[in-house]
Order: C-alpha cells, then structure tokens, then sequence
C-alpha cells in the first residue's frame, strides 16, 4: 500500500466534522441539549482553523532542507 505523506489540516477538517456530526446525531437522539449556536459557529471555526494549519505546513515543507536520495546508505555495525 503506497503511503501518503501527513497533512495536519485535513486532520482538523476531518475532526470538525465528526465532531460536529456527533453532536448534531446526539441532538437528534435527545441524549444532549447542543446549544445551536456553538454547533453552527464550529464549522467554520474549524475550516478556518484548517486553512491557517495549511498555510503554516505549506510555509514548513517549503523551508525545509529537500532530501537527496544522492546520499550514501546508512549502515549498521
């Protein structure tokens, strides 16, 4: 299976909407009273939050000092 490299940002996306998700499903059950109001400002809190996380990876990765495969192997002794 081919790896794909971290991304933060998809992270914080991904858990805004699960937890909002769960927040809205416990809701719709009755099991928790959610205030309207932190669930509809959640979402682009997070997707702003997500898109300031990107930016800042974005800024690393393109700093960051690129790796060479002309280095020679690591060996153990």
């Amino acid at each position: 299976m081919k790896r794909h490299r971290f991304e933060p940002a998809r992270l914080i996306a991904g858990l805004t909407a699960l937890t909002l998700g769960t927040g809205y499903g416990l809701d719709a059950l009755g099991l928790w009273q959610a205030p309207g109001l932190w669930l509809f400002l959640a979402l682009p809190a997070g997707l702003l939050l997500s898109g300031v996380t990107a930016a800042v990876w974005a800024t690393i990765r393109r700093h960051r000092i690129p790796h060479t495969d002309d280095a020679p192997p690591l060996t153990h002794s």
